[in-house]
């Protein structure tokens, strides 16, 4: 269906009447629902989202390079004393490790040290790599879109994380890789939001659900069950932009999610946040915000890694509130947003 023609998308996107606030949907919908449980896909789908990553770790190496410097400084040649671990721990704070995930890499660290028998600075920073590796290895986790069918995805975010990009760039991957994707623009009250999906949609050759003013309750319950009708492999639900401290749009997603189960009892599949790199340890408090708002985040997705972040918020959030980390993005093209690897992350880090 050509993305230009929202009218044709509302006219078939409507399976069911939409839910009022906090109602329940019709019964025969119900019904319907819990009678025919989604059906698996005739056969696996791919590992969707991964694409060539030549030259990714220099860019990646290279958006950390804020914190590389510092810790260039720290490793400068020289022995392995408390001098070394006091600069390792200020070069960490300052890239937003925290506290509690610079006192856990500090100390793994020093057993590192102590049973390696390290003496030089060079060795210290391997052995760095290795505790950061593992304390994000928990945090590496690959999408899966072929489990269910279809995988239906709410995607949320602060206002200007990158959200409706990284939904663009994520939809790119999946259609690319032969993934039947529909688009929700739930984010209904902000004309840029749907008219930037739209366009993605049409980049990308993809079907959108898109009614200017509707509640995006609604829209995201009409997006489900077209993803359904239309043997869809992925339903995207794009939600507006909100912070945490808006009491009123955090509401408003936690609804999005009650409805979403509503049109299948088995979804959403996965709760996405996409989270700005630059934002510090400000990133850890959005992850606390958005998991109990919307009653689990399932993975992030972090954008802007663009030479001025930080990266160390990675850290903090392994250690304090560990949700998968799904993507990572440098850059505005499409293979700048990759799969999250752990190892990669730490040589890059430091």
């Amino acid at each position: 269906m050509d993305s230009a023609a929202p009218a044709e998308a509302e006219a078939e996107a409507a399976p069911a009447p939409h839910p009022a606030d906090g109602a329940e949907p019709p019964a025969e919908t119900a019904a319907a629902a819990e009678a025919a449980p989604t059906a698996e896909p005739p056969q696996a789908l791919p590992e969707l989202v991964e694409v060539p990553r030549e030259g990714w770790f220099g860019k990646l190496r290279n958006s950390l390079r804020k914190t590389g410097t510092s810790m260039d400084a720290a490793f400068a040649a020289g022995p392995i004393d408390e001098a070394l671990y006091e600069e390792l721990e200020m070069a960490l704070l300052m890239a937003d490790a925290g506290v509690a995930a610079t006192e856990h890499l500090l100390a793994d660290l020093r057993r590192r040290v102590r049973k390696e028998r390290a003496r030089d600075a060079t060795q210290a920073r391997a052995l760095l790599q290795d505790a950061i590796a593992e304390l994000l290895t928990p945090l590496e986790k690959t999408l899966d879109v072929g489990l269910y069918h279809p995988t239906v995805i709410i995607i949320a975010g602060v206002n200007g994380a990158g959200k409706t990009t990284s939904i663009g760039k994520l939809t790119h991957h999946l259609a690319n890789a032969g993934a039947r994707v529909l688009l929700a623009a739930a984010d209904t009250f902000r004309a840029a939001a749907r008219e930037q999906l739209q366009v993605w949609a049409g980049r990308n050759e993809v079907e959108i659900i898109s009614q200017q003013g509707a509640d995006p309750a609604a829209v995201s319950f009409d997006a489900v069950g077209a993803g359904r009708a239309r043997d869809m492999d992925v339903v995207l639900i794009d939600t507006a932009g909100r912070l945490p401290t808006q009491k009123n749009l955090m509401e408003e997603l936690a609804k999005i999610r009650r409805v979403v189960t509503k049109a299948d009892f088995t979804a959403p599949h996965e709760v996405l946040l996409v989270i700005d790199g630059n934002t510090g340890q400000n990133a850890l408090a959005q992850v606390r915000a958005f998991d109990e708002a919307l009653g689990g985040l399932t993975g992030l997705i972090v954008t802007k890694l663009d030479g001025t972040a930080k990266g160390g918020v990675l850290c903090a959030i392994a250690r304090e509130n560990p949700v998968p980390v799904y993507f990572i993005g440098v850059g505005e093209q499409l293979q700048d947003l990759q799969t999250f690897r752990a190892r990669e992350f730490a040589r890059a880090l430091v």
